[in-house]
């Protein structure tokens, strides 16, 4: 992500049909989207989608950007209602038996074998876990780096609440990284008194 100075810059200038400046603000961009819809949304699989649509939206609405405020919030905002669109869509429809959850769909859609597969998966589980406010206060500016003032406009909320979703998050995710650490030192454990039973002779029970 480039300074915010330099993105509104590119989205001022893309109103004018300047095709270079389309091409640096989608890229300079994407990435930030990509990731605030898929954990918005909680549906990876949906995520090339959601971030076409936000897009399209944008563009259409880029004449109307007078850069009251940065290119990146206001992306933020039509990304949020895309996503926002999507979830009424589907509240509307039956739901088929067998989908699969869309954690599984994260693992699926994601590639394996790659540095930081395993953390980003883990990350997402526990994401997943918060409720939807404070999971949107949480990627907007722990993951995204946007300021408090910014979040609270594209989640059309007053700074404070924005702060105390922050706050909440951090101490549930702190909560549930400490429970999963327990878990795996009590399996850790097991697997080591496991292994030593099986290295103690049949019949050598003092």
């Amino acid at each position: 992500m480039r300074d915010d100075s330099t993105v509104t810059a590119w989205a001022l200038a893309a109103r004018t049909g300047d095709e270079t400046a389309v091409e640096r603000f989608v890229r300079a961009t994407q990435l930030d989207v990509r990731r605030y819809v898929t954990h918005l949304s909680g549906d990876a699989q949906a995520a090339d989608d959601l971030v076409q649509d936000t897009y399209l939206r944008a563009l259409r609405s880029l004449p109307r950007f007078e850069g009251r405020s940065s290119a990146r919030t206001w992306l933020l905002t039509i990304a949020r209602r895309t996503v926002a669109d999507r979830l009424r869509s589907l509240a509307s429809r039956p739901r088929l038996a067998g989908t699969d959850d869309w954690q599984t769909a994260v693992e699926m859609a994601q590639p394996r074998g790659v540095p930081g597969f395993d953390e980003g998966i883990a990350l997402t589980e526990l994401l997943s876990a918060l409720p939807a406010p404070r999971r949107e206060a949480f990627v907007l500016t722990q993951l995204l780096g946007l300021p408090y003032a910014e979040t609270a406009a594209i989640a059309d909320c007053p700074v404070g609440t924005v702060r105390s979703r922050v706050a909440r998050a951090r101490e549930t995710l702190v909560s549930l990284l400490a429970e999963q650490e327990e878990r795996g030192e009590q399996a850790e454990r097991g697997e080591r008194f496991g292994r030593a039973r099986e290295r103690v002779p049949a019949g050598s029970a003092a």
